[in-house]
């Protein structure tokens, strides 16, 4: 359970994705969605590392310990997300029940020379953003993601919707190239989206609380949108259930600006400001929870940064 969390392997591998991609498709949700009972069971029983981490993670959400009932849910609603990931990005969107809130805050903040961050979380689905991309088809939106950590999955998305390819930053490259690209995007207008949950190793850390235990979130995105000088907004999408799903969007900083003196205190309360809404966010959706290591340890997080001394951020941009 101390393992960093980039260490653990990818589960499934490509042919495992590919059979799940073939089946979708040929097949319809439907019926697809029969294969996520045995799925569910086959990772409860074979991914200990995941199901502790489960059972942690969901002991602390409701404050009693966690059934094997409550964690093959969590479990199932991940296998969920990850079929309707097919849909979501090659389908018609009217299949599905989106509530969106926050949208207008959003667009009266958008202009065609300044584009700001979307600041997700590993929770739910973030795919159901293309919602916004249909609604706006004007506005352009980049993907931040690292395409190493999870190869056979970048593959089958880009599969499933080629346009993806064309509109990702690959985090996996040096920290100021991301840094740079993302600076291009903003020029353009551009809604970047970049998840603010997981630090990569040797990335700067922050300790904040987190379901009442301290746990280490990365500053980088943090660091970034100060750089930019542009809005940060929360962004996140929820599985309800069926073809329910929840699209948040909520307006952390119009912009995120962090003196010289007494920067790191500023950088902590903002990452705590983040970790709180996102805490709330989940707490409604419990099951929407994805990071499935042990989050509240150090260790799994690579801490840099534990306790921001005075005048010291250490770690990469990204």
């Amino acid at each position: 359970m101390s393992a960093h969390w980039s260490e653990h392997r990818e589960g499934g591998g490509r042919f495992a994705l590919w059979l799940i991609r073939s089946i979708g498709l040929k097949c319809g949700r439907t019926c697809s969605r029969l294969l996520l009972y045995p799925i569910t069971l086959y990772f409860f029983l074979r991914r200990g590392r995941e199901r502790r981490a489960s059972r942690d993670y969901l002991t602390r959400m409701f404050a009693r310990p966690a059934s094997t009932w409550m964690v093959m849910r969590h479990i199932h609603c991940f296998a969920a997300t990850l079929l309707d990931r097919i849909y979501l990005l090659t389908r018609d969107l009217s299949n599905f029940d989106i509530r969106i809130s926050g949208i207008d805050e959003l667009h009266a903040q958008m202009r065609p020379d300044r584009g700001m961050l979307l600041l997700g979380a590993h929770v739910g689905s973030f795919e159901v953003l293309r919602t916004l991309s249909l609604q706006r088809p004007d506005v352009k939106v980049r993907v931040v993601l690292d395409t190493q950590q999870t190869p056979a999955m970048t593959e089958l998305l880009h599969a499933l919707n080629p346009g993806i390819a064309n509109n990702v930053i690959d985090a996996s490259r040096p920290g100021h190239e991301v840094v740079f690209a993302l600076h291009d995007a903003m020029q353009e207008g551009a809604l970047a989206t970049l998840l603010g949950d997981r630090a990569r190793p040797g990335e700067a850390t922050v300790s904040v609380e987190f379901l009442g235990a301290a746990a280490a979130f990365p500053v980088a995105p943090f660091l970034i949108a100060s750089m930019l000088k542009v809005p940060v907004v929360l962004c996140l999408g929820f599985y309800r259930g069926g073809r329910s799903y929840d699209l948040v969007f909520e307006t952390l900083a119009e912009q995120l600006d962090l003196p010289r003196r007494g920067k790191e205190a500023e950088l902590r309360a903002f990452v705590q400001r983040y970790a709180q809404r996102l805490e709330h966010h989940v707490r409604a959706h419990p099951y929407n929870w994805f990071n499935f290591y042990d989050f509240w340890n150090p260790q799994a997080n690579d801490v840099a940064v534990a306790g921001l001394p005075a005048g010291h951020v250490s770690g990469g941009p990204v």
